[in-house]
């Protein structure tokens, strides 16, 4: 058995299991500190019952988070044992960078926050949302940044020779900063941004099916959309910029992002969809944009775009996996921006949450940026093949050496169940909070004067055909009675 297939699907197993969870915690972050602070400002115990119930959902997935992300971690030292002596001194930083700024805020202050509503302050309250929500950024700061050196590094030299080299800093602010990290970075949390948004409005979305919460529904729901829609414009600008950083940084990556195999003499054509043939090095059925890539690289419709003719052919990454995952991406990319458009025609119209075939839509959409953060990150890593540290350290020589196909096997089928397990729990206790819903936030505030918020002004609970809040808060009161 290969030891290095077989280590490489191990970690993409691990990682791929792991990412479920960050994106969506940092998202979930960012939402929790815009309902707290609404609720500071306008003391409407609605957007408390709001942060309480969403801080659950929180809690949950940061919990899963820490746990599959200490399997993936082991792995560095089991499977990988030369890369982690090449790459230590760069990755023992960044890690411990993590620690002291993001585990530290996390581990700090998340008790506060899902323990402390009645035991602390509002004001110390909103603190601790902040700093749990700035920890879960701070961590994806400093892995995006270790990941984003083995793209493009910088600051360092090597020390040593043969299977004793490693890699030593030598500047660590550029290796902090180095070509790709702000890209990758800004690309990684616009992803989660997106992810949190359209998560919000998925379970907005089956209240408002089920006609459940109506109030607490749609006001999540329009704090969803706006999110969405800032960060789904955002992405293709974040993309482009990224691009064309791998352009300059990563050819080779791009040449197999755009299943680009042969440079030519015009104008690169832009492929939108095509079936990759990498026995032929070619593309079958495709539909293309003639000049487009060029344009978008280099400014012009004439200048080519290196081909994967253009390098060794060790050095060529594979093609077909790399090329479907970046255009589902970019497929997923439009779709967001489409639906947004849509879901914000509903509403001018006032007819958003009252059109029940769009609020399906909704409910299943949560599922879209999930696979959209994968395909991103498939994508970006498959492409840097076949160099684990690009132009520095190939995958096949960062494999332990004492680590035989069959043990990496036994632990992939371990790994497999618990992983089935633990998200069926993840699974099950989400159904569970997500059914049972928020607090009865409008028995809480029935005998409190009502103090409208600029999210009640834009919402409009008045639609066509629809209820007046009034009604829509006795009705939800009279749905859960029964």
């Amino acid at each position: 058995m290969d030891a290095l297939l077989l280590s490489r699907l191990q970690f993409s197993l691990t990682i791929l299991f792991h990412y479920i969870f960050p994106p969506l915690t940092i998202g979930l972050g960012a939402l929790l500190v815009v309902m707290e602070t609404t609720y500071l400002v306008t003391k409407d115990q609605r957007y408390r019952a709001m942060g309480k119930f969403w801080t659950k959902i929180f809690a949950v997935n940061f919990a899963m988070g820490v746990a599959s992300g200490i399997v993936m971690e082991f792995q560095f030292g089991t499977n990988w044992a030369t890369y982690s002596r090449y790459v230590g001194d760069v990755f023992g930083s960044a890690l411990a960078a993590e620690g002291i700024f993001a585990f530290f805020l996390e581990s700090g202050f998340l008790a506060v926050l899902v323990f402390g509503w009645d035991r602390v302050s509002d004001r110390m309250h909103f603190f601790s949302t902040c700093m749990v929500a700035l920890g879960a950024v701070f961590s994806a700061i400093w892995i995006v940044v270790a990941n984003s050196w083995q793209q493009t590094p910088a600051g360092f030299h090597i020390v040593g020779e043969g299977l004793l080299a490693r890699a030593e800093i030598t500047d660590f602010w550029a290796m902090v900063l180095n070509p790709s990290s702000v890209h990758r970075l800004l690309h990684v949390l616009i992803g989660a941004y997106l992810l949190g948004g359209f998560f919000v409005m998925s379970v907005s979305a089956y209240y408002l099916l089920k006609v459940r919460h109506v109030d607490f529904a749609r006001k999540t729901f329009f704090l969803g959309l706006i999110m969405a829609t800032i960060f789904s414009f955002a992405a293709p600008l974040s993309g482009h910029f990224q691009a064309m950083t791998v352009s300059q940084t990563q050819p080779a990556k791009l040449a197999a992002f755009e299943g680009h195999y042969q440079t030519g003499t015009g104008g690169s054509p832009l492929v939108a969809f095509g079936l990759i043939d990498e026995n032929a090095e070619e593309i079958r059925c495709e539909v293309a944009i003639p000049g487009l890539l060029s344009l978008l690289v280099h400014g012009d419709t004439q200048t080519p775009v290196t081909g994967l003719d253009g390098f060794p052919e060790a050095d060529r990454p594979p093609v077909a996996i790399p090329f479907y995952t970046y255009h589902l991406m970019l497929g997923l990319g439009g779709y967001f921006i489409f639906i947004c458009l849509v879901a914000w025609l509903f509403y001018l119209r006032r007819r958003l949450f009252s059109t029940r075939w769009l609020l399906w839509i909704f409910v299943f959409s949560a599922i879209a940026p999930f696979v959209s953060n994968h395909a991103g990150w498939i994508a970006a890593e498959v492409g840097r093949q076949p160099w684990i540290v690009y132009n520095l350290l190939r995958t096949s020589d960062a494999v332990s050496k004492a680590v035989r196909g069959e043990q990496v096997l036994v632990s992939i089928v371990l790994f497999t169940i618990v992983y089935l397990l633990l998200f069926f729990i993840w699974l099950t206790i989400l159904n569970r909070k997500i059914k049972t819903g928020p607090e009865d936030e409008l028995t809480e505030v029935a005998h409190e004067p009502y103090r409208s918020s600029w999210i009640d002004t834009v919402t409009g609970l008045a639609e066509p055909g629809g209820a007046s809040m009034t009604e829509a808060r006795s009705e939800t009161t009279r749905d859960e009675e029964g």
